[in-house]
Formats: C-alpha cells, structure tokens, sequence
C-alpha cells in the first residue's frame, strides 16, 4: 500500500529522506519515467528505415526523428531544472510524464514527417522534465548516508535504458511496426505517473522568479552548439559549424553576464564557482565524450572484421553489463570512502581499457575484445555514480534541481561531442580513422582523471 504523501512542506525538507516503504514507490515512479526517456533516445534507430518507408522520406530526413528530440531535451534542461525550484520538482516531473505519455500517443498516430517532429518535440519536453529532476528527487527521497546508493540505482537505470534501446526494438520490431515503440510508453507512463502521485515527496520551493530572458539565451547557446558539433560531424560544413559555433559563444557570453548578479542563476554559474561542482561536470563531459567515442567507432570497426549485426551487440554487451554491476556498488561505496578516489581509480580502469582495445591485434578473437569491453564498463561504472554523488554533496538543497538539470547537460554534451568526433575522424582526416580513436577517446578519459585528481 502506497503511503500517502506529507501535506507540510517543511517537513520534507528537514527529514532525511523518505521512510520505506514509501521511499521504494518514489523510487519506482523516479526509474520508470527515466527507463521511459532513456530508451527513447536510442530505441528509434534501428527502426529509421522502416519509418521512412512508411512516410515516404529519404533516410536523411528519418534522422531528424532523432535528433529533434536530443536537441529539444538539451536545450531545455536547465530551462526546466530552474524553473522546478520555483514551481517544485513534483510538479515538474509529474507534468514531464503526462506531457511524454501524451506525445507517444501523438508520435504513434503521426502519418507524416512533419507530424512526427511536432510530436517528437513535445516528447522532448517532457523527457527534459523528467531527467533535469530525477537527481534532485533522488537528494530528498534517500537519507544522507544512503545517497550514493539511489544515484547508484539511478546510473544503472540510466545506462541499462541507453545500452538496451536497440535491442528492445529488435524485439519489439520482429512482432509489431514501428508505432509500437511508443505506444509501450503509455502504460509505463500510466503507472509512473499514479505511483508519483501518492509517492513522491512535496519539497519546498524556491520564491524568485523564472527568468525568461535567460531562458531563452540558454536555448539558443545550446541549440546553436549542438548544430555547430552535428554540421562539422554529419556534412563536413566547417562554414555552417564556425557560424554556429560564434553565435553559440556569442549568446553564452550575454547569458553568463546576466546570470552573475544573480541569486540563483538559471545558467548555473553560482554552482560552476564550486571548485568540486566544475571539476566534477568538466570530469563527466570527459567521460562521456571517451564512452561516446567507443560506443560509435566499435560497430564500424567489428563489421570490417566480419562480425554481423547481432554478434556485435554481443560483443559489445560486456561494458553495459559491467556497469549494470558495478554501478550500484560504486553508489555504495561513494557512501563509505572518498569520492575523488573512487572516481580516479574509475577512470584508470577506463583508460586502461579503452587502450586495450586500441592495442588489439589485427584478428582479434571474442574473448579479447570482451574482457577489455568489461574493463571499460567496470572503470565507468566506478566513475558515474561517486562523481554524481560528488555533485549533489557540494550543491545547497535549494540548488538541487539545477544540479541535476547540469548533470544531464555534461552527459548530452559529452554523448554529443564524442558522436561528432568519430564522424570527423572519418571524413576528415583519414588517418585518425582505424583504432587510433580508441586512443583519442583513452586521452579524454585521462584528462577527466586529471581534472578529477586536481579536485
């Protein structure tokens, strides 16, 4: 039985977290609107030709399926993370899941390109509402001495969702079309949204206002960022990347000077003026950009090797099963000993993985490249969760949302930038191309253990 929320306020927010079993349906309602979000990131892609098929588009304009909803969820995390300190993280995550669930209905009935964007931007929205409040949430539903534990839970969440997307298309493409991956979010999203209901804790809100103006700077930096990172990437056009890039430098400009002189800043400035926050957001970038770089190169690489498509995704299954493990392991210790160790120990294993594949040999067997694939994912998993911990522990309970609407920013920006390098390293330059990026994404790796050891 769900145990019904407290009415006063103030009294979540002096208590140390939920008491169970009210703490595992918060928990619940938290993970499946994330498993939701997440999935819905990667689970389209092997589905792209049968819907351009069905809409009758080139495979070109299939893509922006995708890319419109990363784009709208990027720039509107810290948009929507701000404005959940003055409305309330419930409210806002509640609103995300019936917004997302509302949209898959939309995206499954669409019968044109055009449609489907709109209602993929919608979706957008709503995945943005969800993921910039998921940690913040966690802070309050977990006492103190158990949060590494819930980010934990909530860094397999994350990566179980993005690893698995492909394959519960598959699945779920051998029996059914397309329409199919979105109508499963609408029972999830159902029962998401009745356990949240009655499960989630009522914080206190923050009385400044939402600045618009700043808002609308952040979408624009950002927006224009990510279409300066995917030009360069998908068509090679440095012109339209170098004017993107300017205007992206350009609107960040004005948008930091105006958050300065603010108390509690859209952009997170006050939060980047924490020497651990910024390390540790400058650290996950990295990370992210090292695990991107992998996870884009690897199919290439094992299909010039012969391997067919369900041989690689076994191949490849050992990192985000490692992490499956070693995340919530991680979360626990993050609870016990130090974060900056635990999180430089991570990335080491990381490096060293991520070379060890870079120094396979020219006809590597299974088992090599499985026991360095498991490598990386027991490094990262050792990284994620303590440096979220690491995040959430320097950042006032006020700021929580904002935190977390930064911690999902790095992870985009980092998945972004890692995409876009691959592509780069193979059209522009062809001799960065082979398993010299597995090198390129060891060095990044390296440079976030640097900047962590300098925390």
């Amino acid at each position: 039985m769900l145990i019904a929320p407290a009415n006063d306020a103030k009294q979540a927010e002096s208590s140390d977290g939920l008491p169970t079993p009210r703490r595992y349906w918060a928990v619940s309602a938290i993970v499946l609107a994330v498993i939701m979000a997440m999935l819905d990131s990667t689970i389209l892609n092997v589905a792209l030709p049968a819907i351009a098929q069905t809409l009758e588009i080139r495979p070109t304009a299939a893509v922006w399926v995708i890319n419109t909803y990363l784009l709208t969820v990027t720039v509107l995390l810290l948009p929507l993370a701000s404005l959940s300190e003055i409305v309330g993280y419930r409210r806002v995550y509640l609103w995300g899941v019936l917004l997302f669930v509302v949209a898959s209905v939309a995206c499954a009935n669409a019968d044109s390109l055009e449609a489907l964007l709109a209602s993929r931007i919608l979706q957008g929205i709503g995945a943005a509402g969800i993921m910039c409040v998921n940690l913040a949430l966690i802070r309050f539903i977990y006492p103190r001495n158990a949060l590494g534990k819930g980010i934990g839970l909530l860094a397999v969440v994350v990566a179980a969702s993005t690893a698995l997307g492909p394959t519960a298309a598959g699945v779920i493409l051998a029996f059914w079309s397309w329409p199919w991956l979105f109508i499963v979010n609408v029972p999830i999203g159902c029962v998401a949204l009745l356990i949240a209901i009655r499960a989630l804790p009522h914080i206190p809100r923050q009385s400044h206002r939402f600045d618009v103006v700043s808002a609308m700077l952040n979408v624009l930096t950002f927006g224009f960022l990510i279409i300066a990172v995917s030009s360069i990437g998908h068509s090679g056009r440095t012109d339209v990347s170098l004017l993107a890039m300017l205007m992206a430098v350009l609107f960040g400009y004005v948008l930091v000077r105006r958050q300065l002189p603010r108390a509690a800043p859209l952009f997170p400035v006050d939060l980047l003026g924490i020497p651990v926050f910024a390390s540790s957001i400058a650290t996950s970038i990295c990370a992210f950009i090292a695990q991107m770089l992998a996870f884009v190169f690897l199919p290439f690489y094992l299909h010039e090797l012969g391997k067919g498509q369900l041989e690689t995704g076994l191949i490849m299954t050992p990192w985000p099963l490692t992490v499956l493990v070693t995340a919530p392991l991680a979360g626990r210790l993050a609870d016990r000993y130090p974060v900056g160790l635990l999180v430089t120990f991570g990335l080491l294993v990381l490096s060293a993985g991520l070379a060890g594949l870079a120094l396979l040999p020219d006809a590597p067997d299974n088992l090599d490249i499985g026991w360095r694939m498991a490598a990386c994912g027991l490094g990262f998993g050792l990284f994620q969760a303590p440096n979220n911990r690491a995040i959430m522990d320097v950042t006032p309970r006020s700021r929580s949302g904002s935190a977390s609407g930064a911690i999902s920013t790095a992870r985009l920006l980092g998945q972004a930038l890692g995409t876009a390098l691959v592509v780069v390293s193979f059209g522009q330059n062809a001799q960065l191309g082979g398993l010299s990026i597995l090198f390129l994404a060891a060095g990044f790796s390296m440079l976030g253990l640097l900047i962590s050891y300098l925390r």
